[in-house]
């Protein structure tokens, strides 16, 4: 059961009907079906919430190199390592030619923070893992 976390707004939520495919989906189209193994799975109650405080504290160590510029994937796997992370679990790539894109398997839950960093803007989300993997590599096979 989700909550409002502690320092988040409430939000509406989302209608059902909003989610649920219409009569005008085709239904020879299965890409959705055939690629829900991708899908990363979501964090609900308190461990969305502790999602939330990890995503905040991996903003607050990458946004002082973002302000300065230094988008090296060697300074952000030292800022995420430097939050107490295993370098072995922290894995930071280059993403164009000013970004860098970051995935921490945590190993406990919530068990992957994932995310990007650009000139205009630092980016994560918290995730539960794949439905078909068995870390917070997105699978390469499915049906």
């Amino acid at each position: 059961m989700d909550f409002t976390c502690p320092g988040e707004s409430p939000e509406p939520t989302e209608s059902t009907a909003a989610a649920t495919p219409g009569p005008t989906e085709s239904p020879a189209d299965h890409y959705a079906e055939n690629h829900g193994f991708r899908v990363p799975l979501p964090l609900h109650g308190q461990n969305r919430c502790d999602g939330l405080t990890v995503v905040g504290r991996v903003k607050d160590a990458l946004e002082p190199l973002r302000r300065r510029g230094d988008f090296a994937p060697d300074s952000v796997r030292d800022a995420l390592t430097g939050l107490g992370y295993s370098a072995e679990k922290v894995r930071a790539y280059q993403n164009g030619s000013a970004g860098i894109g970051f995935l921490i398997d945590i190993g406990v839950s919530p068990w992957c923070v994932e995310g990007t960093m650009s000139s205009g803007s630092t980016e994560a989300d918290a995730f539960g893992g794949y439905p078909d993997g068995s870390n917070c590599e997105p699978p390469s096979g499915g049906h």
